[in-house]
C-alpha cells in the first residue's frame, strides 16, 4: 500500500473542524466580554441614578461605558424619589453571533443593577 498522500489527506480533514472549534472559543469569549460590559455599563448607569434625580443623566452614563455599542442597547432607568429606595437600570443589547462567516444569528444580551437613591 502506498501511504505518501494519507497524511495529507488526514490534515485537510481536521483542519476545518479545528477551524470550527477556533471559531466557536472566540465567539464564546466575544459574547463574554459583552456580557460583562453591560454589567459594568449597567452598574455605572445605577450609581448615576442613585446620584442624580435625572434619569436621562443615568442613560448617558450607561451609553457612555458602553462606548460605540451603546447606541444600540436599550436603557430602562426605574428610579423612586424617596431615599433609600432602589433605582434600578436595565440594559438590553442585540449582539449577532458569528455573523461574518455563516450569516449568525442573534442574541439578546441583558444586564441589570440597582443601588439606593442617596438623595
Amino acid at each position: 500500500m502506498n501511504q505518501r498522500g494519507s497524511a495529507v489527506v488526514e490534515f485537510a480533514l481536521v483542519t476545518p473542524l479545528i477551524l470550527l472549534l477556533v471559531l466557536g472559543v472566540v465567539e464564546v469569549a466575544v459574547v463574554a466580554r459583552t456580557q460583562l460590559e453591560l454589567i459594568n455599563a449597567a452598574r455605572e448607569g445605577a450609581r448615576e441614578a442613585a446620584a442624580s434625580p435625572d434619569p436621562s443623566a443615568a442613560v448617558a452614563a450607561a451609553r457612555s461605558s458602553l462606548g460605540s455599542s451603546g447606541a444600540r442597547a436599550r436603557i430602562r432607568v426605574r428610579r423612586p424619589h424617596v431615599v433609600g429606595q432602589r433605582a434600578e437600570v436595565s440594559i438590553t443589547l442585540p449582539h449577532r453571533v458569528a455573523g461574518a462567516l455563516f450569516g449568525g444569528f442573534d442574541l439578546e444580551l441583558s444586564a441589570r443593577a440597582s443601588m439606593r437613591v442617596e438623595r
